[in-house]
């Protein structure tokens, strides 16, 4: 028998990460310890008093049941009184408010909830991946919106042209932004809504690092400019904030149809959160903000050391107010993926080639803050060694 995979696989982009494992396990095999600034995994430990509440929840026989897939009422309550007192925007956590298997599962199923066949897709190039593949599985038309250095890192709405405004049905924001770890301020969210309503189009806004966040700089929520609960979700993410990428759970929120409508996708695709994750999630929106200014401490240190040893190494790059990520220019004479190459194969350090998350990184790596300070020292002064 011939196996013949769906044809919708073939629309994703080359893995271009795979040779970059391939060599990084040859790298290992030779001996070296490698240190990896490849992934936005926290190291720093998910706060004990979550844990405390798991450990607890687990127990209760009551959440050894299939949960309902809109989540736990409390817990989005929680998530709506967080949404409150962070951003003082007011939602009912009845209509507007969906738990979520991690934001990445609630990305990736939304499309299925407003994506036609023939629909335009807009995408931030670069951008998270599955912004992409949700938009072609299902037989959406994606439209890049080149992120560029001289424009901050934002879409440049005006230059989208007025025949694809036309036909699109969806746009996707993420700021703080992953890859670029550029910010955007009210007053672009405020456009982004406008032009959506213009031209009828649903905003989705990646929050996932709103938290991660430094010198003071306090990330706007799309939900509170006026206009965006005509017409935007804003999905959201407790594995950045409280370092529970390995938990899978978050929320989204915002238009009470929209929310509907991923609700009813998920109700048909997957069973819901463990209630005793729910539970322990609840417990960290309701307190453990000190253990987030400890933590947004720590990657600032670490941000000031990857940055001052990059721009040493005349590497140029902006010293980003959030996420835990660093975006710096490769040397002139290299590709993304050569730069990260010749990286891995010097120094036994992983980064991440830009262009892996699209043509418009080109040009451009990503350096992870999520190893230790002390690992992170010892990946900066690996780097240095490097003669460019």
């Amino acid at each position: 028998m011939q196996i013949k995979p769906a044809a919708r696989l073939g629309l994703l982009p080359p893995y271009l990460f795979a040779e970059l494992d391939r060599l990084k396990k040859e790298v290992q095999q030779k001996g070296v310890d490698v240190i990896s600034l490849g992934i936005g995994d926290p190291d720093l430990p998910t706060p004990a008093h979550i844990v405390a509440r798991l450990q607890q929840a687990a127990a209760e026989p009551v959440n050894h049941r299939y949960p309902d897939y809109e989540g736990l009422e409390r817990f989005r309550a929680a998530a709506t009184e967080w949404y409150r007192r962070r951003f003082e925007v007011a939602l009912d956590p009845r209509r507007e408010a969906c738990a979520l298997i991690g934001s990445k599962e609630g990305i990736a199923n939304f499309p299925t909830a407003v994506v036609d066949p023939g629909d335009i897709v807009l995408i931030p190039d670069p951008g998270y991946p599955v912004y992409y593949s949700g938009c072609v599985f299902n037989g959406g038309e994606p439209y890049f919106m080149t992120l560029r250095r001289p424009n901050g890192f934002l879409p440049d709405l005006g230059a989208i042209p007025a025949e694809v405004a036309r036909r699109a049905k969806l746009m996707w924001l993420n700021y703080p932004n992953n890859p670029t770890a550029a910010t955007a301020e009210r007053a672009f969210l405020q456009d982004a809504v406008n032009f959506c309503l213009k031209h009828n189009i649903i905003l989705a806004h990646d929050f996932a690092y709103s938290e991660i966040a430094f010198d003071g700089y306090r990330a706007p929520s799309v939900l509170e400019v006026d206009g965006a609960r005509e017409c935007a979700i804003e999905f959201h993410s407790l594995s950045k904030t409280y370092s529970m990428t390995g938990w899978r759970v978050g929320f989204a929120v915002g238009n009470a149809e929209l929310i509907a409508a991923l609700g009813k996708v998920k109700t048909n695709i997957d069973s819901g959160v463990f209630q005793a994750v729910q539970e322990a999630a609840i417990a960290g929106l309701e307190g453990g903000e000190e253990t987030l200014q400890r933590y947004c401490a720590i990657y600032q240190q670490r941000r000031d050391l990857m940055v001052g040893a990059l721009q040493r190494l005349g590497l140029e790059c902006e010293r980003p107010r959030a996420t835990f990520y660093v975006w710096a220019a490769v040397p002139r004479g290299y590709t993304s993926a050569s730069f990260a190459e010749r990286v891995l194969k010097e120094t036994g350090v992983v980064i991440t080639p830009g262009s892996g998350f699209g043509k418009g990184g080109e040009g451009f790596v990503r350096f992870s803050l999520t190893v230790s300070s002390e690992r992170l020292n010892e990946a900066v002064q690996r780097i240095q060694t490097l003669r460019l």
